[in-house]
């Protein structure tokens, strides 16, 4: 994969992270909404959603509603997964929740799923034999 595409990727799913996460605090979420959230022009915003909805991640409702396709939601809730993990891992590790944030942003994009449950067994492994 190229840096172009995974950046495209990435960027795919920030979006859908974003999406989720606004749905689980607000019940609902609009590009206005992901504008805010992600700090993004609303013109930006609404092409990344027509992108996303015509690849199939993201169905936008006539009152503008956005709601996450089936995939959509798999997707989302992957890497808001490992985004979660890696937040915990490191504050667990004593680095400042934004800098732990920051870098839980980063890394969640950074490795193949294969690569991800196999940092999590590990670092599960060795909670559960300090316990």
């Amino acid at each position: 994969m190229s840096k172009h595409e995974m950046k495209m990727y990435q960027s795919t799913e920030d979006y859908l992270e974003a999406i989720l996460m606004i749905k689980q605090e607000k019940g609902h979420c609009r590009s206005v909404d992901i504008a805010k959230r992600l700090d993004f022009k609303k013109s930006s915003v609404s092409i990344a959603v027509t992108k996303l909805t015509n690849e199939g991640y993201v169905i936008k409702e006539e009152d503008g509603m956005l709601e996450l396709t089936q995939e959509g939601q798999r997707l989302a809730n992957n890497i808001l997964e490992r985004h979660n993990f890696f937040y915990t891992w490191l504050r667990s590790l004593g680095v400042e929740e934004g800098q732990a944030y920051d870098d839980a942003c980063r890394m969640e994009h950074a490795m193949c799923d294969d690569t991800f449950h196999k940092i999590v067994s590990y670092v599960r492994e060795k909670n559960d034999g300090n316990s």
